[in-house]
């Protein structure tokens, strides 16, 4: 009985010496691979959440600034930010909130590069936030061109509407009254009734183009 157990033991020995040598080269390289990849995703998250860490405490700095009115501190601050952690959503939040800062101390350059900086680094949102921003600042030094240029960039859905309103009331300030009349139609339709007095509004502005919101043709965003 043991000499046939002996047997079996040395068969599938023999077997799964065979299958090492097969495959054994093969599949130390997956488990090489697999587990690579996982160290190598731990290790990025790890980096990430650090980043993100160091990042927050520099936009604390902004917020502490910008509370204080303090110009210099927040550009110190938003300099760091930008050159060590660029890539976080601190930066463009931080960035955004200079700017903010920066516009109510009439320093407008300031105010804008920040908002440049966001709306080709930040994150998707962010990047929609700092185009309008930054085309009401433009709208505001008449530049209108600027402001339009601004505008023409994709925003996500959810952004669309705003700015269409925006680019409506730019065309209307360079007294491009039905191209305005065709963007507040398209921001009229596609805000939402939870959109409220801000539908409204803009329902106000086609109709003192003489344009019934209602009307089939505001619908569809186009003047008639």
């Amino acid at each position: 009985m043991a000499t046939n157990l002996d047997l079996e033991e040395q068969e599938q020995l023999d077997a799964l010496k065979h299958f090492w040598k097969q495959w054994g080269n093969l599949i130390s390289w997956a488990l090489i691979v697999v587990l690579g990849a996982y160290v190598a995703w731990t290790g990025w998250q790890y980096w990430e959440r650090r980043q993100a860490a160091f990042a927050a405490v520099l936009y604390n700095e902004i917020d502490h600034a910008a509370q204080a009115g303090d110009v210099e501190r927040a550009q110190r601050a938003l300099a760091d930010v930008k050159e060590q952690y660029g890539r976080t959503t601190y930066a463009a939040q931080g960035a955004l909130l200079a700017a903010r800062l920066f516009n109510d101390k009439h320093k407008t350059d300031e105010a804008k590069a920040a908002l440049v900086w966001v709306a080709g680094k930040g994150p998707d949102g962010l990047q929609a936030i700092a185009r309008l921003r930054l085309a009401s600042l433009q709208t505001g030094e008449k530049a209108y061109d600027e402001a339009l240029k601004t505008l023409s960039a994709a925003f996500p859905a959810q952004f669309a509407a705003l700015a269409a309103d925006r680019r409506g009331d730019v065309l209307l300030l360079q007294g491009k009254r039905a191209e305005a009349a065709t963007e507040f139609g398209k921001a009229y339709q596609g805000l939402s009734a939870e959109a409220g007095g801000y539908r409204r509004l803009v329902g106000y502005k086609l109709n003192a183009l003489g344009i019934d919101p209602g009307a089939t043709g505001a619908r569809a965003g186009v003047a008639s």
